[in-house]
Protein backbone atom coordinates (compact mmCIF):
# COMPACT_ATOMS: atom_id res chain seq x y z
CA UNK A 1 0.00 0.00 0.00
CA UNK A 2 1.36 3.35 -1.01
CA UNK A 3 1.50 5.83 2.58
CA UNK A 4 -0.84 8.96 2.00
CA UNK A 5 1.42 11.84 0.74
CA UNK A 6 2.02 14.91 3.26
CA UNK A 7 0.21 17.83 2.74
CA UNK A 8 1.16 19.58 0.17
CA UNK A 9 1.17 23.64 0.27
CA UNK A 10 -1.35 25.73 -1.34
CA UNK A 11 -0.80 25.55 -5.19
CA UNK A 12 1.00 28.32 -6.78
CA UNK A 13 -0.79 31.25 -8.04
CA UNK A 14 0.00 31.84 -11.62
CA UNK A 15 3.22 33.17 -12.28
CA UNK A 16 2.84 36.28 -14.24
CA UNK A 17 5.84 37.38 -15.97
CA UNK A 18 6.13 41.55 -16.61
CA UNK A 19 7.40 42.30 -20.26
CA UNK A 20 6.13 45.69 -20.26
CA UNK A 21 9.05 47.07 -18.72
CA UNK A 22 10.51 46.19 -22.60
CA UNK A 23 7.96 47.83 -24.06
CA UNK A 24 8.96 51.01 -22.46
CA UNK A 25 12.37 50.52 -23.76
CA UNK A 26 11.17 50.63 -27.28
CA UNK A 27 12.31 47.28 -28.60
CA UNK A 28 10.57 46.19 -31.81
CA UNK A 29 10.32 42.56 -33.41
CA UNK A 30 13.32 41.56 -35.20
CA UNK A 31 15.50 44.92 -34.86
CA UNK A 32 17.90 44.29 -32.35
CA UNK A 33 18.07 47.26 -28.90
CA UNK A 34 21.08 49.02 -28.86
CA UNK A 35 20.97 47.68 -25.02
CA UNK A 36 21.14 44.45 -26.40
CA UNK A 37 23.25 43.69 -28.40
CA UNK A 38 23.49 40.31 -30.56
CA UNK A 39 25.77 38.25 -28.18
CA UNK A 40 23.33 39.43 -25.36
CA UNK A 41 20.60 37.71 -27.21
CA UNK A 42 22.50 34.92 -28.19
CA UNK A 43 23.02 34.22 -24.44
CA UNK A 44 19.64 34.81 -24.14
CA UNK A 45 18.64 32.14 -26.24
CA UNK A 46 21.53 29.89 -24.76
CA UNK A 47 20.08 30.30 -21.16
CA UNK A 48 16.59 29.39 -22.87
CA UNK A 49 17.61 26.04 -24.25
CA UNK A 50 19.36 25.28 -20.80
CA UNK A 51 15.93 26.03 -19.33
CA UNK A 52 13.91 23.98 -22.27
CA UNK A 53 15.98 20.77 -21.43
CA UNK A 54 16.87 21.14 -18.03
CA UNK A 55 20.98 21.34 -18.47
CA UNK A 56 22.43 22.40 -14.87
CA UNK A 57 19.74 24.31 -14.21
CA UNK A 58 15.55 23.55 -13.12
CA UNK A 59 13.57 22.33 -16.19
CA UNK A 60 11.06 24.87 -16.65
CA UNK A 61 9.71 25.68 -20.45
CA UNK A 62 7.26 28.70 -19.38
CA UNK A 63 10.96 30.53 -17.92
CA UNK A 64 12.48 29.49 -21.85
CA UNK A 65 9.42 30.63 -23.76
CA UNK A 66 10.25 34.03 -21.56
CA UNK A 67 13.82 34.43 -22.81
CA UNK A 68 13.03 33.37 -26.02
CA UNK A 69 10.69 36.16 -26.28
CA UNK A 70 13.03 38.27 -25.04
CA UNK A 71 15.56 37.58 -27.56
CA UNK A 72 13.41 37.24 -30.07
CA UNK A 73 12.26 40.76 -29.49
CA UNK A 74 16.11 42.03 -29.82
CA UNK A 75 16.55 40.51 -33.26
CA UNK A 76 17.28 36.91 -32.74
CA UNK A 77 15.96 34.42 -35.62
CA UNK A 78 17.02 31.65 -33.73
CA UNK A 79 15.01 32.65 -31.14
CA UNK A 80 11.98 33.14 -33.50
CA UNK A 81 12.42 29.50 -34.60
CA UNK A 82 12.85 28.28 -31.02
CA UNK A 83 8.97 30.16 -30.21
CA UNK A 84 7.57 28.29 -33.37
CA UNK A 85 8.86 24.64 -32.60
CA UNK A 86 7.33 25.12 -29.64
CA UNK A 87 4.29 26.33 -30.97
CA UNK A 88 4.53 23.58 -33.41
CA UNK A 89 4.96 20.82 -31.27
CA UNK A 90 2.49 21.88 -28.35
CA UNK A 91 5.78 22.12 -25.84
CA UNK A 92 5.21 24.39 -22.93
CA UNK A 93 2.64 26.27 -25.19
CA UNK A 94 -1.06 25.47 -26.91
CA UNK A 95 0.06 23.90 -30.28
CA UNK A 96 -0.81 26.68 -32.59
CA UNK A 97 0.77 25.98 -36.58
CA UNK A 98 -0.36 29.26 -37.37
CA UNK A 99 1.86 30.92 -34.79
CA UNK A 100 4.92 28.31 -35.56
CA UNK A 101 4.10 29.27 -39.21
CA UNK A 102 4.76 32.95 -38.50
CA UNK A 103 7.71 32.69 -36.50
CA UNK A 104 9.33 30.34 -39.12
CA UNK A 105 8.53 32.95 -41.99
CA UNK A 106 9.92 35.82 -39.59
CA UNK A 107 13.32 34.09 -38.57
CA UNK A 108 13.59 33.89 -42.02
CA UNK A 109 13.52 37.58 -42.91
CA UNK A 110 9.84 37.22 -44.58
CA UNK A 111 8.16 41.07 -44.96
CA UNK A 112 4.91 41.42 -42.89
CA UNK A 113 1.99 39.22 -44.24
CA UNK A 114 -2.01 38.93 -43.96
CA UNK A 115 -1.41 35.77 -42.37
CA UNK A 116 0.78 36.65 -39.89
CA UNK A 117 -0.60 35.29 -36.12
CA UNK A 118 2.18 36.81 -33.22
CA UNK A 119 2.06 35.63 -29.81
CA UNK A 120 1.08 37.67 -27.02
CA UNK A 121 4.71 37.95 -26.34
CA UNK A 122 5.65 40.09 -29.79
CA UNK A 123 2.71 41.68 -30.15
CA UNK A 124 3.59 45.44 -29.17
CA UNK A 125 2.41 47.06 -26.62
CA UNK A 126 3.68 44.08 -25.13
CA UNK A 127 1.55 42.96 -22.23
CA UNK A 128 2.03 41.19 -19.13
CA UNK A 129 2.16 37.01 -19.42
CA UNK A 130 0.57 35.20 -16.86
CA UNK A 131 0.75 31.09 -17.35
CA UNK A 132 1.12 28.51 -14.74
CA UNK A 133 3.07 25.35 -14.59
CA UNK A 134 4.41 22.28 -12.92
CA UNK A 135 7.11 23.13 -10.42
CA UNK A 136 10.25 22.66 -12.14
CA UNK A 137 12.07 19.49 -12.37
CA UNK A 138 15.57 19.36 -10.73
CA UNK A 139 18.73 20.30 -12.85
CA UNK A 140 20.27 16.97 -14.25
CA UNK A 141 23.70 15.57 -13.16
CA UNK A 142 25.72 15.78 -16.74
CA UNK A 143 28.44 14.00 -17.73
CA UNK A 144 31.94 15.41 -18.28
CA UNK A 145 31.79 16.38 -21.75
CA UNK A 146 35.22 14.58 -22.88
CA UNK A 147 33.29 11.45 -22.39
CA UNK A 148 33.26 9.72 -25.63
CA UNK A 149 29.44 8.36 -26.57
CA UNK A 150 29.31 4.59 -26.75
CA UNK A 151 26.80 3.23 -30.13
CA UNK A 152 23.46 4.15 -30.06
CA UNK A 153 21.14 1.35 -30.46
CA UNK A 154 18.12 1.40 -33.23
CA UNK A 155 14.85 1.53 -31.78
CA UNK A 156 13.28 -1.63 -32.77
CA UNK A 157 11.53 -0.99 -35.88
CA UNK A 158 13.46 2.39 -37.03
CA UNK A 159 12.00 1.90 -40.71
CA UNK A 160 8.35 1.61 -40.08
CA UNK A 161 8.04 5.22 -41.16
CA UNK A 162 9.41 4.50 -44.48
CA UNK A 163 8.30 1.33 -46.40
CA UNK A 164 9.90 3.02 -49.39
CA UNK A 165 13.14 2.34 -47.82
CA UNK A 166 12.01 -0.96 -45.88
CA UNK A 167 11.63 -2.78 -49.86
CA UNK A 168 15.25 -1.46 -50.44
CA UNK A 169 18.28 -3.84 -50.41
CA UNK A 170 20.05 -0.46 -48.21
CA UNK A 171 17.89 -0.98 -45.14
CA UNK A 172 20.02 -2.68 -43.48
CA UNK A 173 23.23 -0.99 -44.72
CA UNK A 174 21.40 2.33 -43.52
CA UNK A 175 20.97 1.00 -40.02
CA UNK A 176 24.51 -0.76 -39.35
CA UNK A 177 26.26 2.64 -40.79
CA UNK A 178 24.50 4.66 -37.94
CA UNK A 179 25.82 2.14 -35.38
CA UNK A 180 29.16 2.17 -36.57
CA UNK A 181 29.13 6.08 -36.54
CA UNK A 182 26.86 6.61 -33.28
CA UNK A 183 24.17 7.94 -34.69
CA UNK A 184 20.41 7.65 -34.22
CA UNK A 185 19.49 6.07 -37.41
CA UNK A 186 15.99 8.00 -37.34
CA UNK A 187 17.81 11.54 -37.78
CA UNK A 188 20.47 9.82 -40.75
CA UNK A 189 16.90 8.65 -42.37
CA UNK A 190 15.18 12.61 -41.44
CA UNK A 191 18.34 13.76 -43.59
CA UNK A 192 18.13 11.13 -46.22
CA UNK A 193 14.86 11.89 -47.05
CA UNK A 194 14.90 15.51 -46.88
CA UNK A 195 18.17 15.84 -49.56
CA UNK A 196 17.17 12.63 -51.52
CA UNK A 197 14.29 10.76 -50.53
CA UNK A 198 16.01 8.39 -50.62
CA UNK A 199 17.15 7.99 -54.43
CA UNK A 200 20.87 7.08 -54.73
CA UNK A 201 21.60 9.09 -58.53
CA UNK A 202 19.75 12.44 -57.04
CA UNK A 203 21.74 15.23 -57.97
CA UNK A 204 21.02 19.15 -56.87
CA UNK A 205 21.60 22.26 -58.64
CA UNK A 206 24.08 23.09 -57.23
CA UNK A 207 26.23 19.41 -58.07
CA UNK A 208 25.02 17.98 -54.58
CA UNK A 209 25.28 14.24 -55.34
CA UNK A 210 23.70 11.10 -54.29
CA UNK A 211 21.44 9.60 -50.94
CA UNK A 212 23.45 12.33 -48.52
CA UNK A 213 23.80 14.84 -51.30
CA UNK A 214 27.21 15.58 -51.06
CA UNK A 215 29.01 18.54 -52.57
CA UNK A 216 32.17 17.30 -54.51
CA UNK A 217 34.45 19.10 -52.02
CA UNK A 218 32.85 17.70 -49.02
CA UNK A 219 32.88 13.68 -50.83
CA UNK A 220 36.68 14.85 -51.03
CA UNK A 221 36.95 15.76 -47.41
CA UNK A 222 35.67 12.86 -46.19
CA UNK A 223 36.81 10.06 -48.49
CA UNK A 224 34.50 9.70 -50.92
CA UNK A 225 35.74 8.26 -53.77
CA UNK A 226 32.50 7.68 -55.87
CA UNK A 227 29.40 10.19 -54.33
CA UNK A 228 26.90 7.59 -56.29
CA UNK A 229 28.11 4.85 -54.56
CA UNK A 230 25.58 4.37 -51.79
CA UNK A 231 27.69 2.89 -49.50
CA UNK A 232 30.31 5.30 -49.83
CA UNK A 233 27.56 8.18 -49.89
CA UNK A 234 26.19 6.97 -46.72
CA UNK A 235 29.39 6.50 -44.84
CA UNK A 236 30.67 10.30 -46.33
CA UNK A 237 27.47 11.76 -45.21
CA UNK A 238 27.32 10.32 -41.56
CA UNK A 239 30.96 10.91 -40.93
CA UNK A 240 30.47 14.51 -41.86
CA UNK A 241 26.68 14.58 -39.63
CA UNK A 242 29.30 12.93 -37.21
CA UNK A 243 31.63 15.84 -36.86
CA UNK A 244 29.14 18.33 -36.81
CA UNK A 245 27.71 17.20 -33.46
CA UNK A 246 30.71 16.86 -32.43
CA UNK A 247 31.40 20.72 -33.61
CA UNK A 248 28.23 21.96 -32.03
CA UNK A 249 28.27 19.81 -29.69
CA UNK A 250 25.17 17.77 -29.83
CA UNK A 251 22.95 20.66 -30.68
CA UNK A 252 20.97 19.44 -33.43
CA UNK A 253 19.52 22.59 -34.91
CA UNK A 254 23.51 23.78 -35.70
CA UNK A 255 24.35 20.31 -37.23
CA UNK A 256 21.51 20.24 -39.63
CA UNK A 257 22.20 24.13 -40.62
CA UNK A 258 25.78 23.17 -40.98
CA UNK A 259 25.10 20.14 -43.18
CA UNK A 260 22.52 22.69 -45.23
CA UNK A 261 24.56 25.42 -45.47
CA UNK A 262 28.35 24.93 -43.99
CA UNK A 263 29.67 25.17 -40.61
CA UNK A 264 31.16 28.52 -41.64
CA UNK A 265 28.39 29.81 -42.46
CA UNK A 266 27.25 28.67 -38.87
CA UNK A 267 29.53 30.35 -37.37
CA UNK A 268 29.75 33.54 -39.51
CA UNK A 269 26.04 33.80 -37.72
CA UNK A 270 26.51 32.63 -34.82
CA UNK A 271 23.50 30.55 -35.19
CA UNK A 272 20.76 29.26 -37.79
CA UNK A 273 22.17 31.38 -40.88
CA UNK A 274 18.98 33.47 -42.01
CA UNK A 275 18.85 31.73 -45.05
CA UNK A 276 15.05 30.98 -46.23
CA UNK A 277 16.58 27.72 -47.50
CA UNK A 278 18.38 26.53 -44.82
CA UNK A 279 15.61 27.63 -42.24
CA UNK A 280 13.05 25.44 -44.71
CA UNK A 281 15.79 22.24 -44.79
CA UNK A 282 15.71 22.90 -40.81
CA UNK A 283 12.41 23.11 -40.32
CA UNK A 284 11.46 19.48 -42.33
CA UNK A 285 13.93 17.75 -40.48
CA UNK A 286 12.67 18.83 -37.08
CA UNK A 287 9.37 17.89 -37.86
CA UNK A 288 10.50 14.06 -38.46
CA UNK A 289 13.45 14.26 -35.81
CA UNK A 290 11.95 16.24 -33.48
CA UNK A 291 14.99 15.99 -30.26
CA UNK A 292 17.22 18.92 -29.44
CA UNK A 293 20.40 17.13 -28.60
CA UNK A 294 22.49 14.23 -29.65
CA UNK A 295 25.04 12.05 -28.17
CA UNK A 296 28.34 13.25 -29.87
CA UNK A 297 32.07 12.38 -29.28
CA UNK A 298 33.89 15.37 -28.04
CA UNK A 299 36.98 14.00 -29.11
CA UNK A 300 36.12 14.01 -32.91
CA UNK A 301 36.91 17.59 -33.16
CA UNK A 302 37.46 21.03 -30.99
CA UNK A 303 34.04 22.54 -30.45
CA UNK A 304 33.06 25.71 -32.67
CA UNK A 305 35.34 28.53 -31.18
CA UNK A 306 32.01 30.80 -30.49
CA UNK A 307 29.96 28.64 -28.28
CA UNK A 308 29.84 30.32 -25.33
CA UNK A 309 31.90 29.30 -22.44
CA UNK A 310 28.90 28.23 -20.29
CA UNK A 311 28.14 25.46 -23.05
CA UNK A 312 30.51 23.62 -21.53
CA UNK A 313 28.60 21.69 -18.94
CA UNK A 314 25.99 21.49 -21.68
CA UNK A 315 28.28 19.77 -24.44
CA UNK A 316 27.60 16.49 -22.67
CA UNK A 317 27.49 13.15 -24.39
CA UNK A 318 23.85 11.86 -23.67
CA UNK A 319 21.89 8.61 -24.96
CA UNK A 320 18.92 9.33 -27.08
CA UNK A 321 15.96 8.41 -24.99
CA UNK A 322 15.32 4.83 -26.78
CA UNK A 323 19.42 3.34 -26.53
CA UNK A 324 20.60 0.86 -24.59
CA UNK A 325 21.55 1.38 -20.88
CA UNK A 326 24.96 0.52 -19.78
Amino acid sequence: MIPPRPASPPPRAPLRRTLAALAAAGLALGVASPALGSDAAHELVETAIRHEEGDGVPRSLARAYELYCEAARAGSPEALMRIGWMYAQGRGRPRDASIAETMFRRAAGADSDLRDRLPDCLRPPYQIVAYTEPEPEPARVLAPATTIVKAVQPPSDPLADYPELQRSKLAGTVVALAREHRLDVRLVLAVMRAESNFDPNARSPKNAQGLMQLLPETAERFAVRNAFDPVQNLRGGMRYLQWLLSYFRGDVTLALAGYNAGERAVDRHRGVPPYPETLDYVKRIRALYPDDRHPFDAGVTEPSPWLPSHDAPRATIRRASWSAGD
